[in-house]
């Protein structure tokens, strides 16, 4: 009997790394057409090899409900930030929580360094972290990936969507 053969990967060239698992969540029948229509958008701007993106890999989670998502490894926290504030991430996103389109959405971050974010959107039951820990909402020091990683936020650009727009009534 031939013994397995077991590998590893040496990280340490890539100290500040960052993991992000995405999902994408059929609520409402309409929904499978938001994902389709997300599937190409999202190819053309991997297509376009934003500045710190090291791998994409496409997931499906489950045909039914359908639930299909992503697999992204960052260079650093800045990089990921910066692409989704910027075009087309950040239309994407300002559209998205103006309509879900029959759909929930969630990301999970992991950063080599450490610390561990997540956003849950009009998700019907709990996934991955939801399931472990005290569900919370967005608000405040938790409305941001940077302010769930209690990271500071000088020199930062905008969100694509801040917290006064997405809530005017906290005031």
């Amino acid at each position: 009997m031939k013994p397995v053969r077991r590998e590893t990967v040496d990280l340490s060239n890539f100290p500040d790394l960052v993991v992000i698992y995405l999902g994408m969540r059929v609520r409402k029948p309409s929904g499978i057409k938001t994902i389709l229509g997300f599937g190409p958008r999202i190819s053309r701007s991997v297509e376009a090899r934003p500045d710190g993106l090291l791998l994409h890999e496409s997931l499906v989670y489950s045909l039914f409900p359908p639930h299909v998502g992503m697999r992204q490894v960052w260079r650093d926290f800045e990089s990921l930030e910066r692409w989704t504030r910027s075009k087309p991430h950040a239309d994407w996103w300002r559209q998205y929580l103006r309509n879900s389109g029959g759909t929930s959405f969630w990301h999970e971050t992991y950063r080599m360094r450490g610390g561990i974010e997540a956003v849950y959107i009009d998700l019907p039951k709990p996934v991955g972290l939801m399931n472990l820990a005290p569900i919370r909402p967005a608000r405040g020091h938790l409305f941001s990936a940077r302010g769930r990683l209690h990271l500071s936020g000088e020199g930062v650009p905008r969100p694509a969507v801040a917290e006064e727009d997405l809530y005017p009534e906290r005031g």
